[in-house]
């Protein structure tokens, strides 16, 4: 029996979660002609990850069983103060502070628990950035926002400054009407790209983006490229920066998202004289943490123009 999900979205709010959707469980059709011809042109670059468990990856009831409902989640991590740029090395936004993993993590076990006292024998299971779900196109169907030309998701109140979570429950809830694209005649992220990853508006090449290639690159940096990093050394936020719907991002509320007062102190000559000791004190619980010292190191020299 269909019921409202009224104290599920209250009971996000309540555990820091900016937005709560739900949608039916079912095959997403669309999505999954375009993972079969996405795959089959090999647009994935290094990923090979997402070739794996193709099918589960556009139907969710394939993922856990008995799923009827996909219940969206957003959590804003735009920052109330921007690390200095000027002399500087730039991160991403979402990298500042802890690792979102844990955070989200943390936040939808409290929602399953919840659940579970709310509905008894509920089951349900939590993803966040893992696992064969397709984050952006569920947050869609439950209404959250839609993928703009950056193939980022847009939240037309708040922007496109959120991480994703996704919780798949056998609980049947009343589903939210599905989010329509708003970006118009806009192509802001498209024309300031620096590398032309974004080929088209919603096509992105991975081997061209700055995130993938300060963060997911194993083989090597394309030489033609090097020379366009523009002091990013981990991610690269100028397709989300430019968006006029980040006009309307407000700062987060997350202490586990805050800098250091050392990440906030450094300058270039600081990152430049980085040890591994230093590493691993500065980004131990970060995201940053995953790509590890040499790799960090490397990107600091091509940002450098030293390498």
């Amino acid at each position: 029996m269909e019921t409202s999900g009224q104290k599920i979205k209250t009971k996000a709010l309540e555990l820091g979660f900016s937005f709560c959707g739900f949608a039916r469980a079912g095959s997403l059709e669309q999505e999954r002609d375009f993972f079969v011809s996405y795959l089959r042109e090999k647009r994935n670059a290094g990923l090979h990850y997402l070739e794996r468990d193709p099918e589960k990856r556009t139907d969710p009831r394939l993922v856990f069983e008995g799923t009827q409902t996909v219940i969206g989640l957003l959590l804003n991590y735009f920052p109330k103060e921007i690390l200095p740029e000027k002399d500087n090395f730039i991160i991403s936004k979402y990298a500042y502070g802890k690792d979102y993993h844990e955070v989200l993590k943390e936040r939808t076990n409290a929602l399953i628990l919840f659940m579970k006292e709310e509905y008894g024998s509920a089951r349900s299971k939590a993803f966040v950035d893992r696992g064969p779900v397709l984050e952006k196109a569920w947050a869609r169907q439950c209404g959250l926002g839609w993928t703009g030309k950056n193939t980022l998701l847009i939240n037309p109140k708040k922007g496109s400054f959120h991480f994703i979570a996704i919780i798949l429950t056998d609980l049947l809830f009343e589903p939210d009407t599905a989010e329509t694209g708003h970006c118009g005649n806009c192509t802001l992220c498209v024309d300031t790209c620096p590398t032309g990853a974004l080929e088209h508006p919603y096509v992105l090449n991975p081997s061209k983006c700055l995130s993938y290639l300060t963060i997911e690159e194993k083989a090597g940096i394309p030489e033609e490229l090097m020379d366009k990093f523009h002091d990013r050394i981990y991610g690269c936020d100028i397709c989300q920066d430019v968006c006029p719907y980040n006009r309307f991002a407000v700062p987060h509320a997350v202490n586990d998202f805050l800098p250091s007062p050392v990440l906030k102190s450094y300058r270039k000559q600081d990152w430049l004289q980085l040890t591994e000791k230093q590493f691993d004190s500065l980004f131990k619980d970060s995201a940053i943490h995953r790509i590890g010292y040499e790799k960090l190191i490397k990107n600091i020299r091509i940002a450098a123009g030293s390498l």
